[in-house]
């Protein structure tokens, strides 16, 4: 581990006031003439009518003083007592209202209430129904705090879109923080347990007091330039929200962002939020939970580094199987070149066997529609005729003579039998 520089991480603060109460005249209770003697309240009536009167007179107010007698019905309902030195009141905060609280209240600790004061008719007991609560003294700085978180979100400082991932295996961590830091231990413990390989660079800075914050921003910048490391940390352990006050200044959230290494932020406590968690690449809840998303665990690598050697010998020897299958079956389809060319040779005497048988039947065929052919011609062949006793008669143009009235006297003509011609001389017709 080499050590190079330092930092730290911060909370929240709120605003407080304090309410006066006094008591109403008779006169502003409605209904109030028993001094006359015109009209008798009942108990019920004249409680509501205080009641009425508190609530409509005295609205919602911030009250301060410390935690006492605090209990948590199963209902989720809260019961407390708020006091001081010279006074106390009764308090109550509903279920639906103390879910909202994201820090626990414990007797002796001073917070500040925003509470409505009124009566509790079933016992006749002045209380006030709180609305919310928040320790004391934040008042001021919570107002900062708001002030400059809405700035910079305007700005888009806090932009989804402009978060980077940590890297997955970095081999080089940077630690902004204080070198008397308890969070510096539990980080490196945190690194040494889980990851031994990791290189870690300590970038010493004050993490609380005066000036504080302009040096977390001026180390976020040098170990950005130096580009030593592939993630940067930046953390702090808990303390009160002035500790970690220098982890909400506008300079350490604008170098966050600027950083070219993605930064971790985990500063306090799981319910401390600052500034610097809200332009974090990554927030942690804590410094140890820093370490532990900035680094991949050795034992987890190793036992997913065995999975995957397991799984993959199973691969390899699924694809031998699978290969030694299909050379099998390409040995089964392998002939000898001799065996295939007597193959090739029976397959060539056996088809101009089928050739030989093909033409003869052919030429059988082709006789026999020749011989039917010639018979068809001879049925048509005038010489034919002529040898069954006719004759054929030509004029002397050389056409045939198909009537007596075709011809005239002394006109001759040639009269051809089924062997050899006569010729005539036309007497008569």
């Amino acid at each position: 581990m080499t050590l190079r520089d330092d930092s730290g991480r911060c909370s929240t603060s709120i605003g407080v006031g304090s309410l006066a109460l006094f008591t109403p005249m008779q006169n502003e209770i409605p209904g109030a003439a028993v001094a006359s003697g015109s009209r008798i309240l009942s108990v019920a009536e004249l409680l509501r009518s205080v009641r009425d009167t508190l609530e409509r007179r005295f609205p919602l107010a911030w009250v301060r003083g410390e935690l006492s007698n605090l209990s948590r019905a199963p209902s989720g309902h809260c019961y407390f007592t708020l006091k001081e030195d010279a006074a106390q009141v009764d308090c109550v905060m509903f279920r639906s209202r103390a879910a909202l609280l994201d820090w626990e209240p414990r007797d002796g600790m001073q917070v500040e209430v925003r509470a409505l004061p009124t009566l509790y008719e079933p016992r006749g007991r002045f209380q006030l129904t709180v609305e919310g609560m928040r320790r004391a003294g934040l008042g001021p700085l919570y107002e900062r705090f708001l002030r400059l978180k809405e700035k910079l979100g305007a700005e888009g400082l806090f932009d989804p879109a402009l978060k980077r991932e940590p890297p997955a295996f970095p081999r080089t961590i940077g630690v902004v923080t204080s070198l008397a830091a308890a969070a510096l231990r539990d980080v490196l413990t945190t690194l040494a347990r889980r990851n031994p390989a990791i290189e870690v660079i300590v970038y010493p800075a004050p993490v609380q007091g005066e000036g504080a914050a302009a040096r977390i921003a001026a180390m976020l910048a040098r170990a950005s330039r130096r580009a030593e490391c592939e993630v940067l940390l930046l953390v702090r352990g808990g303390g009160s929200i002035e500790d970690l006050w220098p982890f909400n200044e506008e300079a350490v959230a604008r170098a966050i962002r600027a950083s070219r290494i993605p930064v971790v932020v985990g500063v306090g406590h799981e319910t401390d939020f600052t500034i610097a968690d809200f332009a974090a690449d990554r927030r942690a809840p804590t410094p140890t939970a820093a370490a532990e998303l900035a680094s991949p665990a050795r034992a987890e690598l190793a036992a997913g580094l065995a999975s995957t050697v397991r799984r993959l010998g199973l691969e390899i020897d699924r694809k031998f199987r699978y290969a030694a299958q299909a050379l099998d079956a390409c040995a089964r389809r392998l002939v000898h070149p001799a065996a295939r060319l007597r193959s090739y040779q029976q397959m060539v005497t056996q088809l101009k066997a089928r050739l030989a048988f093909a033409f003869s039947h052919e030429v059988h065929r082709c006789q026999a529609h020749l011989a039917q052919l010639h018979a068809t011609l001879n049925s048509v062949d005038p010489t034919a005729v002529l040898a069954r006793g006719y004759s054929i008669t030509y004029n002397a143009s050389g056409e045939v003579v198909r009537t007596a009235a075709a011809v005239r006297p002394g006109e001759r003509i040639t009269t051809t039998l089924a062997q050899g011609q006569i010729e005539s001389e036309v007497k008569k017709n």
